[in-house]
């Protein structure tokens, strides 16, 4: 049976495939908003959770590392089928991402045998940012310049991920910046 911690991080997982399908069955953007904000609500509770009832576990953070990559990736897909201008002049920022989270996925594994779960500062403030763009662009149903803001701020968070790692020594969760991961080193 699953924790409620472990069946929020799950409920955040079915909203990827979840938000995709209704965007490509032309679901109204309000409702595909409300699908990023109910997702991000299960990402702000799992932790809460699992931390007042002592669930708290690295296998749990790491599972919502994962489970956020996956969210994001969907939702970010869903968005091209709903708002197909959303992505336009931003292949730059969209590709460095796309090679520094690989780069940086692959040498964590090679180091670790496992991704990193810091859950970064960064990491929050990107959450938030990518919440707000996807929002704003699912119910207006146009681009949104807050999505470059996050893609670019998500090329910074996965270089200070990149870097942390680089630095410790052995695999941790709950690394809040890389200045906390250069006092740890």
């Amino acid at each position: 049976m699953l924790s409620a911690p472990q069946l929020l991080v799950a409920f955040r997982a079915a909203c990827a495939p979840a938000l995709f399908v209704l965007a490509c069955f032309r679901f109204p953007g309000l409702l595909l908003a409300s699908i990023v904000v109910a997702a991000l609500v299960s990402d702000i509770l799992d932790g809460v959770v699992a931390r007042r009832t002592g669930q708290a576990t690295d296998a749990l953070r790491h599972a919502d590392t994962i489970v956020d990559t996956i969210f994001f990736v969907g939702a970010a897909i869903a968005l091209r089928v709903a708002v197909p201008h959303a992505w336009d002049g931003l292949w730059l920022p969209l590709i460095l991402l796309v090679v520094v989270h690989v780069s940086r996925s692959t040498y964590e594994l090679t180091k670790y045998g496992r991704l990193a779960a810091y859950h970064m500062w960064s990491s929050k403030a990107l959450g938030l940012l990518l919440v707000a763009a996807l929002v704003t662009a699912f119910i207006t149903g146009r681009p949104t310049w807050l999505l470059g803001c996050a893609l670019w701020l998500g090329v910074v968070n996965e270089v200070e991920g990149f870097l942390a790692s680089v630095f410790l020594a052995e695999w941790r969760c709950d690394v809040p910046s890389l200045l906390h991961a250069l006092r740890r080193s």
